[in-house]
């Protein structure tokens, strides 16, 4: 698909990664970015039209599909981490809500674009996910279910709007240097190398972006060697 021109919609594009798909979209001569908000004021890119959108509210999606009637990129990057692991005593209260926004989110959005898209010649439908669609972590286990959930949501929408010509991206990176990792002692990547990895990714025809070294590994490595991640069963008298 190709960038220049095309109109495009980003969730969750005031701050953090969102923000940066909306100033590169409109580097890469976008014509239009709808640059959705729980908080429209919070935009602050002059060169964005900032639009209301809270992801899991259905008639913020109904009012935003009619108000963006030329839309043919969508960008689902909206999404929570509360942060859990699954014996915690508030696990489901987190998994709900997690799932509310990554993966009822964006297929709610999808779905509602989706007539949009067809219109205006298939278009795309990026949806950024995490290296964690493939593995978990015990602090975030919960957010690795909405995640893993999201990239399976993500393939069968790829097999459904193949027939009308709507190219579906699946991004998956390691951990960003953004608000929402503020608190990881980890290493991240920066946003513009996501974002432009995912746009490069996009203009070449791909179905999956790996954004980073560590997805890349993460991918790689864990068909061949799933215990490096998942050490074999052992028997409690083993231990």
């Amino acid at each position: 698909m190709d960038i220049k021109g095309s109109v495009a919609f980003v969730t969750g594009a005031n701050r953090g990664l969102g923000a940066e798909y909306v100033q590169q979209l409109l580097d890469r001569g976008a014509s239009k970015v709808y640059a959705a908000a729980r908080n429209p004021e919070s935009v602050k890119n002059s060169g964005a039209i900032p639009i209301q959108l809270d992801v899991t509210n259905a008639e913020h999606i109904r009012a935003a599909v009619a108000e963006c009637g030329d839309v043919n990129l969508l960008i689902n990057n909206a999404g929570a981490v509360l942060g859990g692991r699954i014996m915690a005593d508030n696990s489901l209260e987190n998994a709900k809500a997690e799932f509310e926004t990554n993966v009822w989110g964006p297929f709610n959005l999808s779905k509602a674009f989706a007539d949009t898209l067809e219109k205006n010649g298939g278009g795309a439908v990026v949806n950024v996910l995490s290296a964690v669609s493939w593995m978990s972590l015990k602090e975030v286990a919960t957010y690795a279910m909405s995640k893993s959930a999201a990239w399976s949501f993500t393939n069968g929408l790829r097999l459904e709007l193949a027939r009308q010509g709507t190219q579906v991206v699946a991004v998956h990176p390691a951990f960003i240097d953004t608000d929402m990792a503020a608190g990881v002692d980890m290493p991240k990547t920066s946003p513009h190398q996501v974002v432009e990895r995912t746009l490069n990714g996009l203009e070449a025809g791909d179905v999956e972006v790996l954004a980073d070294d560590t997805s890349t590994f993460v991918k790689n490595s864990l068909p061949k060697h799933i215990e490096t991640f998942y050490p074999k069963f052992a028997k409690k008298s083993d231990r």
